[in-house]
C-alpha cells in the first residue's frame, strides 16, 4: 500500500484533470471535509467549476452537515472522514477543518488515493506541510492548497505586470492587512487561531506571506515587531499589530497588519524603477502607476485622468458581475467568490499544478509564518493549562442552569450569579474553553441544546432554567430547527426533569411598536401580524407561544422575559437597535430617530433575570424590561461621537426608502426563484422606529425591578464604557 511507485486512481483512469481529454466530460466526485463557514464557499464555488460534482459532506456535527447537504442538495452526509473515504468512490476532498485538524485529515485521504485540496494554511507546522507534500509526492495524489487571493483578478494583473517587466526592477513590495477582526473582541475566544498569539500569522499571516513569496521570494533577512497586545477572557494574549520588514536581494519587503475596529485596507503596492502597481482587493481594483507622453507639467493630470477612468470601468465591472450573480446569469459573483473558483480551477482544470496552488509551495509559505512567528520574541503565555470541568461531586449541586451564558446577556448573568454566591451550571459547546477563573466558580458542561441527552443530563438536579440561547441563522426553515424547536425541546426536557421554573427570554421585537401602537404593557398582545415580520420577531413570538400552550395544557412553570434593546459592558456600540450600520461609519436612522428609544442596560436586564429566578407565583406571566426613556436614536448618536471623538456619518431614512429597496430586492428573488422570497412588510420596517411607550410597571412592582434611567448614568455604562472596551 505504500509502494512509491503506487498510481493513484485519476492516472489510471488517464488523469481525468487534463482538458481536452477524451474523459474531460467525466464528472469527478467531490466531497467537503468540514462545514463551517467556509464550506458554503466551496460549495457554492464547487458549482461553477467545470466537471466537477459535489457528492458527499463530512462533519462531527451530523446536523451541520445535514444542513449544508440540504442547502446544496449533496446526496450524502457522513459523521467520520474514515467512514466517508470507506463508502464513497472520490476523487477528490477539500478539507475545511480548523488548521490543527488538517494533517490527519488529509493524511487520511492522500492514503486512500483521494486528491486533497486544502484550505489555508496548509498545516499548523511546517513539518507537517512538508510530509503530506512528500507522502503525497510518493503516491501520485494531486494536493493542492487554496490561497485564493493569488488568484484574485486584480492581482493577477499585477503579477503580469510584475513579471513581464512592465514595472521595471521592483524597489519594494509593500503589503497591507488592515481589517478588524471580531472574534478577538467578541469571541468565540476559543478558536484555534487565538489560542495561541503566533497561531494568527499562520492564519492570516498565511495571506500576505503567499503574496510575498509569489511576487519576490523568500526574504533572505527579516525583522518583526508584534504590538498593542489584549488579554483574551480565556488569559492568553492577543497581538493586535504586526511590522514585517524584510529584504530580498535589493528589494526592500514590508508586510502589516492591524486587527483593530478603523477602516478596512487590504493592499499591495509595488515599486519599481519604471512604474508603480497598487492591488486594492477590499474594492477589487488594479491600478498601474506609470508615466505619460506629457509634457511633465501635464503629466499628473493626464495620469490622474487616465486612472480615474481606469477606477471607473473597474467598478462597473465589478457591479455587473455582482448584479449579473445575483440574478443567476453569471457564476461567479463577488470578487472573493471568484478568487476561490479561480482556484478550483487551477486544481481541477491543469495538467500540472499551478505554483501557486502546489502544496509544497504551502509548505514554504507555512515556514516563514513560523520564522515570523519566532521572530516576534512574545514573552511566554503564563496561562494554567487548564483541567477538567468541575464535576457535581467537587460542590454543591448546581440549582440554576444558565442556556446561553456565554452572550451578551449571559455573560453579565454569569457575572451576577456568581457574586450573589450562587453556584450555576453552564451548558456550552466546548466547556475545556471556558476561562479557567470562571471554570472554577461555575460548573460547566459540553452539549448541545439540540441533543436531548444533553440537556437532561445539564438539569439533573437543577431547579431553575435560564434559556437565553438564540439561533444565528438567515432562514425561517433554520430558526424552525435551531430556535423553536430548540425551545420545544428545552420545555419538554424541564418537564421530564422535574424543574421548577423555566425563564424564557423573548423580546420587545416582537410587538408592533410603530407609529399606532401607542402604550404597551405585558397585557399587549404580541403583533398579530407577526407572520410578515422579521424571522427573528418571528420566531421568538412562536417560541413564546408554544411555552404558553404548554403552561396551560402541560403545567409548565415557565415565565417570559422580554428586554429592550439591550446596551452596555461585552456588547457592540454600533447598535442596530438605533439604525442599520455600514461598517461602524454609516448609520442609516430608522426614520427621524426623534422619539426615545426602549433602551436598557445589560446589568438591569441580568437583574430581572436574578429577581425572577426566586420570585414565587409568576409562573405563566411575562415582563418587560426597558429603562425609563431617556435618549432618541439622533441624541444616542451625539454621545457615540462626542465619547469617540468623532463624526459617524448619519442619516436620518424615511421607513417608505427602506420598504422601496426591500421590495426591489424581494422583486430580484422572486425573479431567480430564491428560496427566501418573503413579500417586504412595510410594518415590520416601520416597528422598527420604537415609537411606542413602554410601560414596565409590572416587572416593576412585582419583581422589584429598578432599572437605571438617568441619562448620564445610562450614558456612562450604555455608551462609554462599551465604548472604551471595544477601541482599548
Amino acid at each position: 500500500m505504500n509502494d512509491t511507485t503506487h498510481t493513484s486512481p485519476n492516472q489510471a483512469n488517464g488523469d481525468r484533470y487534463l482538458s481536452g481529454t477524451s474523459e474531460s466530460s467525466l464528472k469527478r466526485r467531490v466531497a467537503l471535509v468540514g462545514a463551517g463557514y467556509i464550506a458554503d464557499w466551496h460549495a457554492k464555488c464547487i458549482a461553477s467549476v467545470a466537471d466537477v460534482e459535489l457528492v458527499a459532506v463530512c462533519d462531527l456535527s451530523l446536523s451541520r452537515a445535514q444542513a449544508l447537504a440540504e442547502k446544496y442538495g449533496i446526496a450524502k452526509v457522513y459523521g467520520t472522514l474514515e467512514t466517508m473515504l470507506a463508502e464513497e468512490k472520490l476523487d477528490a476532498v477539500h478539507i475545511l477543518l480548523p488548521p490543527h485538524r488538517h494533517f490527519e485529515a488529509a493524511r487520511a485521504a492522500i492514503e486512500a488515493d483521494v486528491d486533497v485540496f486544502m484550505e489555508k494554511p496548509m498545516c499548523d507546522c511546517a513539518t507537517g506541510c512538508e510530509e503530506l507534500a512528500r507522502l503525497a509526492s510518493e503516491r501520485g495524489v494531486r494536493l493542492g492548497v487554496g490561497h485564493n487571493f493569488l488568484f484574485s483578478e486584480p492581482y493577477e494583473q499585477l503579477r503580469r505586470d510584475v513579471r513581464s517587466g512592465v514595472l521595471g526592477r521592483i524597489d519594494q513590495v509593500t503589503i497591507t492587512w488592515n481589517r478588524f477582526l471580531p472574534l478577538a473582541a467578541f469571541g468565540p475566544f476559543d478558536t484555534w487561531m487565538l489560542l495561541d498569539p503566533r497561531n494568527i500569522m499562520l492564519e492570516i499571516g498565511s495571506h500576505s506571506v503567499a503574496h510575498m513569496l509569489d511576487l519576490v521570494g523568500e526574504p533572505e533577512e527579516m525583522t518583526v515587531r508584534a504590538s498593542n497586545p489584549v488579554e483574551l477572557p480565556t488569559g492568553r494574549s492577543f497581538y493586535r499589530h504586526w511590522q514585517v520588514n524584510g529584504f530580498k536581494g535589493k528589494t526592500v519587503v514590508e508586510l502589516r497588519f492591524s486587527f483593530v475596529p478603523a477602516f478596512a485596507e487590504y493592499t499591495i503596492h509595488v515599486r519599481g524603477s519604471l512604474a508603480a502597481g497598487t492591488v486594492d482587493f477590499e474594492r477589487n481594483t488594479y491600478m498601474l502607476h506609470e508615466h505619460r507622453p506629457s509634457d511633465p507639467d501635464f503629466e499628473n493630470y493626464a495620469m490622474i485622468a487616465n486612472q480615474a477612468k481606469s477606477l471607473k470601468q473597474q467598478a462597473r465591472r465589478t457591479l455587473r458581475k455582482y448584479v449579473l450573480s445575483k440574478l443567476h446569469l453569471c457564476a461567479r459573483g463577488t470578487a472573493y467568490g471568484e478568487s476561490i473558483s479561480r482556484a478550483m480551477d487551477a486544481f481541477y482544470n491543469a495538467e500540472t499544478l499551478d505554483e501557486r496552488i502546489d502544496g509544497r509551495n504551502a509548505a514554504k509559505i507555512i515556514g516563514v509564518c513560523e520564522q515570523i512567528g519566532a521572530l516576534a520574541k512574545l514573552p511566554p503565555e503564563t496561562v494554567a493549562p487548564k483541567g477538567s470541568p468541575i464535576s457535581t461531586s467537587d460542590a454543591a449541586t448546581p440549582r440554576v442552569l444558565v442556556l446561553g451564558g456565554t452572550g451578551f446577556i449571559g455573560k453579565e448573568l454569569v457575572r451576577q450569579l456568581i457574586e450573589s454566591g450562587s453556584y450555576a451550571r453552564l451548558l456550552v459547546r466546548n466547556a475545556a474553553s471556558m476561562p479557567e477563573a470562571l471554570r472554577t466558580q461555575v460548573h460547566c458542561l459540553s452539549g448541545d441544546l439540540m441533543n436531548r441527552d444533553s440537556l437532561l443530563r445539564a438539569m439533573d438536579g437543577v431547579e431553575c432554567v435560564l434559556h437565553l440561547a438564540r439561533a444565528n441563522v438567515k432562514s425561517w426553515d433554520d430558526y424552525q430547527k435551531y430556535e423553536i424547536e430548540a425551545t420545544r425541546q428545552v420545555a419538554e426536557c424541564a418537564l421530564e426533569a422535574g424543574v421548577k421554573r423555566l425563564v424564557y427570554t423573548g423580546t420587545i421585537d416582537s410587538y408592533y411598536a410603530g407609529a399606532g401602537a401607542g402604550a404597551i404593557t405585558e397585557a399587549t398582545p404580541l403583533d398579530p401580524r407577526i407572520a410578515s415580520r422579521n424571522l427573528y420577531a418571528r420566531a421568538k413570538a412562536v417560541s413564546e407561544e408554544l411555552l404558553v400552550i404548554m403552561h396551560r395544557e402541560r403545567g409548565l412553570p415557565v415565565v417570559i422575559l422580554r428586554p429592550g434593546i439591550v446596551i452596555g459592558r461585552g456588547g457592540n456600540p454600533f447598535h442596530w437597535g438605533v439604525g442599520m450600520w455600514w461598517h461602524d461609519a454609516v448609520c442609516q436612522v430608522w426614520g427621524e430617530g426623534r422619539n426615545k428609544l426602549p433602551l436598557v442596560l445589560v446589568e438591569d436586564v441580568a437583574a430581572g433575570l436574578m429577581a425572577v429566578i426566586g420570585k414565587p407565583g409568576i409562573e405563566g406571566r411575562s415582563f418587560n424590561l426597558v429603562a425609563d426613556p431617556c435618549l432618541s436614536a439622533q441624541e444616542y448618536l451625539d454621545e457615540l461621537d462626542r465619547a469617540a471623538g468623532m463624526r459617524i456619518q448619519r442619516h436620518a431614512t424615511p421607513i417608505l426608502k427602506f420598504y422601496c429597496m426591500d421590495m426591489v430586492k424581494w422583486a430580484v428573488k422572486v425573479a431567480v426563484r430564491h428560496p427566501e422570497r418573503r413579500l417586504p412588510s412595510y410594518r415590520d420596517w416601520e416597528s422598527r422606529t420604537q415609537l411606542a411607550h413602554f410601560d414596565c410597571t409590572a416587572a416593576k412592582d412585582d419583581l422589584g425591578w429598578r432599572p437605571v434611567s438617568e441619562r448620564e448614568e445610562l450614558v456612562r455604562r450604555g455608551i462609554e464604557e462599551p465604548l472604551a472596551d471595544f477601541y482599548k
